[in-house]
């Protein structure tokens, strides 16, 4: 308990605008440019995979939210499977319970806070999620898991605290009070899947590229300009996951991890 309240006290007195608007402009400016190699050696950056060369890219921040070559992370074309958003970690997954609760790391968050309605939150009863953790190595492009209809998308939250291990276990459940953006789609089975991007730690940074009402599996959707996570939930009886879903995995944008039902 003492060392949750510490990490709260710590992360509290830090995540100020200062602080955000510091790194911001730290992470944009010219002399940022000479950390990327820095950076690619600490984090082990597959470099082949970018879509231009490294020395081209003007700042650090340009560079964490690089493009990948097309050929880099191919799509499972497969009508029936949902892909991978993101690169990242497979942080939880489970069944989302009667009274619409997820548990990620120990901390129980409410859908209802989650989605920041009461009715969205009831069409998840007793189906599934999915947690995606993007780490500071990871490509951070968003890519639509699924085709599908976006039936409603809108934004929550105003500060973002960190989504590590650390602020998932002892922050003020980052998940459900961070900057969030939650798209909720419609697929060709008539479910509704939610799609929830999570902003991380100082800045609420969820640029979207994509602003057509119809998303295309595999198709880049947004950004992210920090580390951060990205939340699924499914209608029950909707989905069934694959066995390479384990928590802990690594995962690649356009590799499957679910079946459709």
């Amino acid at each position: 308990m003492l060392k949750k309240k510490l990490y709260q006290t710590a992360i509290e007195l830090t995540n100020k605008k200062w602080s955000s608007h510091l790194l911001k402009t730290m992470m944009n400016s010219k002399i940022s440019k000479r950390f990327i190699q820095s950076y690619i050696h600490i984090y082990d950056i597959n470099t082949q995979e970018v879509s231009k060369k490294v020395d081209s890219f003007p700042t650090l921040q340009q560079f964490f939210t690089r493009e990948l070559k097309s050929s880099a992370r191919p799509v499972d074309g497969r009508l029936d499977v949902m892909t991978s958003p993101a690169d990242s970690k497979i942080e939880s997954f489970g069944v989302i319970t009667q009274n619409t609760s997820i548990t990620v790391k120990g901390q129980v968050y409410q859908l209802d806070e989650l989605l920041g309605k009461h009715d969205n939150a009831q069409r998840y009863k007793n189906g599934q999620y999915i947690v995606f953790y993007l780490s500071p190595a990871d490509y951070h492009r968003v890519h639509s898991p699924v085709d599908g209809q976006i039936e409603r998308q809108y934004i929550l939250g105003n500060n973002s605290y960190p989504v590590n291990q650390a602020g998932l276990k002892y922050g003020r459940k980052p998940i459900s009070g961070n900057y969030r953006m939650v798209t909720e789609l419609k697929t060709k089975y008539d479910d509704t899947v939610a799609v929830i991007k999570v902003g991380a730690m100082f800045v609420n940074t969820i640029q979207l590229t994509n602003t057509s009402t119809r998303w295309a599996k595999g198709e880049e959707i947004g950004y992210f300009a920090f580390g951060s996570t990205v939340v699924m939930l499914f209608e029950e009886k909707s989905v069934e996951f694959l066995p390479n879903v384990q928590q802990g995995a690594h995962i690649q944008v356009g590799e499957a991890f679910c079946n459709m039902l």
